[in-house]
């Protein structure tokens, strides 16, 4: 309910006219207690120099928000030449990869043939050892046959 319609019901219910003036007086106090105070109510100069220093902000995060705007451009463009790097250098480390793996399985080659070459000496060592030890075992029994000789010889001719 309005504050009118309170004020009309309030003064026809009321039984003498004090209660009726002081009804109104409370009614008027209420009204410029709603009011703006002269301080606060703005003028048109203070409205116009409000909107002129908002424009000056507003002007001045333009600027900032176009020197951000660059400077995300030039971390972009640093991001893309960084990646573009680092691609270059992964595809370097990748051929020096291929490098390496050839050369571990050109080692690997190289290894087995000189361990192949290995065994084939080992088996002539051994062969030649075997021969060695056979023609020692041969002398060692022919060595042994003509002691044994001498000795029945010497026996006999004593």
């Amino acid at each position: 309910m309005t504050l009118a319609f309170k004020l009309a019901e309030q003064v026809n219910d009321a039984t003498d006219d004090r209660t009726r003036f002081r009804l109104i007086v409370d009614a008027i106090r209420e009204l410029e207690e709603g009011w703006p105070r002269p301080g606060e109510i703005a003028r048109g100069a203070d409205v116009r120099e409000t909107e002129l220093r908002l424009q000056k902000e507003i002007e001045v995060v333009r600027k900032e928000i176009e020197v951000v705007r660059k400077e995300i451009e030039v971390v972009r463009k640093e991001i893309k030449e960084t990646e573009l790097r680092l691609q270059k250098e992964i595809e370097v480390v990748r051929r020096e990869i291929e490098v390496v793996r050839r050369e571990i399985k050109e080692t690997e080659l190289r290894l087995q043939k000189e361990i192949a070459q290995v065994r084939v000496d080992l088996k002539s060592t051994e062969a030649n050892l075997r021969t060695a030890m056979h023609r020692q075992t041969v002398w060692i029994i022919g060595a042994i046959g003509a002691v044994t000789g001498l000795v029945r010889l010497l026996d006999w001719l004593l």
